[in-house]
C-alpha cells in the first residue's frame, strides 16, 4: 500500500519528492471530482459490516433518501454496509449519489448505487474530500474508521478549521455510551468543554438528521430556519 510505503523510515529525498508530487495530484483529482457535485451535499459514515435490513442500514438508507428529496447530494466512502445504504437511499430519492473509495489490501468493491465515484490511494486525500464536499456529517454506528471521521470532524470544528459544520450521530443506543464517557471523563477532567459537546446532535430520526443539517446550512446562508422549533423539541 502506498501509505504504508510512504511511512517507512528509509527513503531518499528524491523518492519523497516523487511521492509528494503523486499525492498532490491525487488531491487535485479529488478537488476536480468535488467540483462535479452541483448541489449541497452531506457526508454519511458508518460501518461497512452493517447488513441490509439491520437498523444502521435502514436508518442510513432513509436518511440518504430524505437528503436526495431535499435536493442534496449524498457522499459516502463508496463501500458496503452503511455506505451502500446511504447511496442507495439517495438513488431511491432521485439524488446525486457520490462515493469516495479507498484502495485496501482486502478488496472492498464500490457499491452499486453510485453516480459519481473516485477511488483514492491515500486516506488523507480522501478524508479531505469528505469535508470539502459536504455541509455536514451524519454518522451512523460503525467501528474505528467511523470514530476516526467523527473525532476528526469535531477537531476541525473545535479548532476553527471549518465553520457551520453540523455533526449528527444517528443511533442513540449505539452512541450514548460514548457520549456518557465524554461527559464522565473528558468533560469532568476539563479535557473538553460543554461547548464542544454542543457540537453534536444525537437522534434516532432520519428527519431530525436532515433538518439539523439543513438548518445549519440555512443559517450560514442567512436564511430563516423553518425547522428550529421541531428540532429543538426532538433534541
Amino acid at each position: 500500500m502506498q501509505d504504508r510505503d510512504l511511512l517507512r523510515t528509509h527513503h531518499t529525498l528524491e523518492h519523497l519528492r516523487l511521492r509528494s508530487t503523486e499525492i498532490g495530484q491525487e488531491f487535485l483529482t479529488g478537488f476536480e471530482a468535488v467540483e462535479k457535485i452541483d448541489r449541497p451535499a452531506v457526508s454519511c459514515f458508518g460501518s461497512a459490516r452493517a447488513p441490509e435490513g439491520s437498523r444502521p442500514y435502514e436508518l442510513a438508507r432513509e436518511t440518504g433518501r430524505l437528503f436526495a428529496e431535499a435536493g442534496w447530494a449524498v457522499v459516502t466512502g463508496g463501500g458496503p454496509g452503511v455506505m451502500e445504504a446511504a447511496n442507495r437511499g439517495c438513488r431511491d430519492g432521485g439524488g446525486l449519489s457520490v462515493g469516495f473509495g479507498i484502495e485496501l489490501p482486502h478488496e472492498q468493491q464500490m457499491n452499486d448505487y453510485i453516480d459519481l465515484g473516485l477511488v483514492f490511494d491515500h486516506f488523507y486525500a480522501r478524508k479531505t474530500m469528505f469535508v470539502k464536499a459536504a455541509e455536514g456529517f451524519c454518522v451512523f454506528p460503525g467501528g474505528f474508521g467511523t470514530a476516526d471521521e467523527l473525532f476528526e470532524s469535531l477537531t476541525l470544528i473545535q479548532t476553527g478549521k471549518v465553520l457551520h459544520f453540523p455533526v449528527v450521530l444517528v443511533g442513540q443506543a449505539y452512541w450514548t455510551p460514548l457520549l456518557e464517557w465524554v461527559r464522565r471523563s473528558a468533560l469532568a477532567d476539563g479535557m473538553v468543554s460543554a461547548d464542544d459537546l454542543a457540537l453534536l446532535t444525537l437522534t434516532d430520526e432520519p428527519r431530525i438528521a436532515l433538518e439539523t443539517v439543513l438548518d445549519a446550512f440555512d443559517a450560514a446562508e442567512g436564511k430563516a430556519s423553518p425547522h428550529a422549533p421541531e428540532k429543538a423539541d426532538a433534541q
